[in-house]
Order: C-alpha cells, then sequence, then structure tokens
C-alpha cells in the first residue's frame, strides 16, 4: 500500500469556455469536479497504475463530504482522511480550449485546530508502519504547524517507509532538514528554496540541505535527477499541449510506483517523464491519457551518468 498525505485537500472543479477573455461573461461548455489537492491527484494515477492506494489529511463540510463520497467511486483508493470541522476548500480551473491556456484560482483550506492536529498525527503513525512508501504533498493549511512535514518525514524514517515530499516555500525548507528520500520541486520551488535558477547548481545545493534525491520538474525540458545513484535528464520528445495542473503530481506518481516496483532511476524517471506530459493531455488534473502515456513511454529521452561512489 502507498500512503499519500494531503494536508490542504481540495474538491478540484475545471470549467471549459471556448476563450477566457478578461471583463466578459463566459458560457461554460464543460464542467468536471473531482477529489483533489496534489496528494489525491497522485492517488488516482496510482490507482490506474494499478497500485493500492490509502489516503490522509483532512476533509470537512459540505466540499469535504463530496470529496469523500467522490473517494469511494475510485477503485483502488481507500479514504483514511481525518474529519475537521472547517470546510474543505474548492479550486477553479478554467481551460480556454482555444489557447489551451489554464487560469487557476485557489481558495484557502479550513483552519485546523490543535485537537484536530493530534489527531491526525495518530493516524498517520497508524498508516505509515503499513506503508511500502508515502508522498506528503501540497501547502499547509491555516492552523498546521510550518515544521508539520519535518515531523512527518521523521515519522516515515523511523518507521523504515521511503518518504517523496513535494510542497514549496518555508514548508520545503523545514521538511528537508528531516532527510526526506525524495523532494520533487519545480524550477521556481527549487530557486526560491536554494537561491539559485541554475538547475544543476540548484539541485546539488539541495541535496547537501537533506534530500536523498532531488527530482527538479523544469517544464518543458522535462525532469533532473541528483541520486545517489547518479544523474539523469529525462526528456519529453514533443512539447504537449493542454491543462498541465497535476502534471506535477503525476510525475510523483510516476517516481512512487518506480520506488515501490524497484526499477532502476533511468526507468523510474523515463515513466515520470511520460505520464506527467500524458497528464497534460487528460482534461483534469489526476487523470493522464493512456494511449499518450504508451506512446510516450519509450520515446523519452533519458541522459545522463551513474555515480562512482
Amino acid at each position: 500500500m502507498i500512503l499519500t498525505v494531503t494536508l490542504n485537500t481540495a474538491l478540484d472543479i475545471t470549467y471549459r469556455v471556448r476563450t477566457l477573455r478578461p471583463h466578459a461573461s463566459h458560457r461554460v461548455s464543460e464542467v468536471t469536479e473531482r477529489p483533489g489537492g496534489k496528494g489525491l491527484n497522485v492517488a488516482r494515477v496510482l490507482a490506474a497504475l494499478g497500485h493500492e492506494v490509502t489516503v490522509t489529511g483532512f476533509a470537512g463540510g459540505a466540499t469535504g463530504r463530496v470529496v469523500q463520497e467522490q473517494l469511494t467511486k475510485t477503485p483502488g483508493v481507500v479514504d483514511a482522511l481525518v474529519p475537521v470541522t472547517g470546510a474543505t476548500r474548492r479550486t477553479i480551473a478554467v481551460v480556454d480550449d482555444h489557447t489551451g491556456d489554464t487560469t487557476q484560482l485557489n481558495e484557502p483550506g479550513p483552519t485546523i485546530t490543535p485537537a484536530e492536529w493530534s489527531a491526525f498525527q495518530e493516524s498517520y503513525e497508524d498508516l505509515v508502519t503499513s506503508a511500502s512508501a508515502v508522498a506528503l504533498c501540497g501547502s499547509l493549511p491555516p492552523g498546521v504547524p510550518v515544521g508539520a512535514y519535518a515531523g512527518l518525514v521523521r515519522a516515515a524514517r523511523a518507521a523504515e517507509v521511503p518518504v517523496l515530499l513535494d510542497t514549496s516555500g518555508e514548508a520545503l525548507r523545514r521538511g528537508i532538514a528531516a532527510r526526506p528520500d525524495i523532494i520533487k520541486p519545480n524550477a521556481d520551488e527549487l530557486a526560491e528554496l536554494t537561491g539559485s535558477h541554475e538547475p544543476l547548481r540548484a539541485t546539488q545545493d539541495a541535496r547537501r540541505r537533506g534530500a536523498r534525491a532531488v527530482v527538479a520538474s523544469l517544464g518543458e525540458a522535462g525532469l533532473l535527477a541528483l541520486t545517489p545513484e547518479g544523474r539523469w535528464q529525462a526528456t519529453p520528445p514533443t512539447r504537449v499541449h493542454g491543462n498541465p495542473t497535476g502534471a506535477g503530481d503525476a510525475a510523483v506518481a510516476g517516481l512512487l510506483s518506480g520506488l515501490v516496483e524497484h526499477m532502476p532511476w533511468p526507468d523510474r524517471l523515463a515513466r515520470a517523464a511520460a505520464l506527467s506530459a500524458a497528464s497534460v493531455v487528460a482534461p483534469v488534473a489526476g487523470e493522464f491519457d493512456q494511449r499518450a502515456y504508451g506512446e510516450l513511454l519509450g520515446r523519452v529521452a533519458v541522459t545522463g551518468k551513474v555515480s562512482a561512489a
């Protein structure tokens, strides 16, 4: 079982419009709703790959009930979300069919009380002992300590369970000090963490800060990985157009599935890059186009070198 943690869960709502114009009324051609937040997106991709996944985090209010009801309809995903009194947030993605661009609006999450945070920690410590790997994903809702991910990383390491951290800002800065097995920042998050906009130098700096492996998402340039086994870059064969929301989450699913399947790093990166690109083609976050994935997987270029250490 793979465990994904989404402390700031959401109901993802996607609107499609013919052309998005500022200061204008729009007729929406299609509306979709899905359980959202980075870890839930990761979980759905993992389940589609055939892995058993348990999701935890927080859910509250009417929106939280919708999220949990929809999770029951997702094969391979077990709901272990912790109830809270505050309302789960919504995220709105508006897709412009003419340009393919997406405009994202994210509501703030509910305020988590100390009692609710304690209840989550107890539940997490029970769940992690049965996990083959853990993904800690996304932003922190109000009320959760800024060092929360550091504690969750340490709990996973104490249980000898590999842990991937995918967050940003101060939560990443604190979390990386607890020595997660993998971090997966995008280029902006990596630059914010290290102060460097040069990807290789920034990944090297991030490893020195505590991460065992760093896999950076570089947009069209693919993935750059610096690991104890070596350094590689995985580049998709072509640029894809669509909704990029959730592309990084699909990459996390590729990395985690490759980890638990004991794949070598180049194969993990090829899978992650292909899934990330195939998710852009899919209509909503947390899904990927199976046909595109199959076509892209064998065409991802992975270059690099094995470490001599």
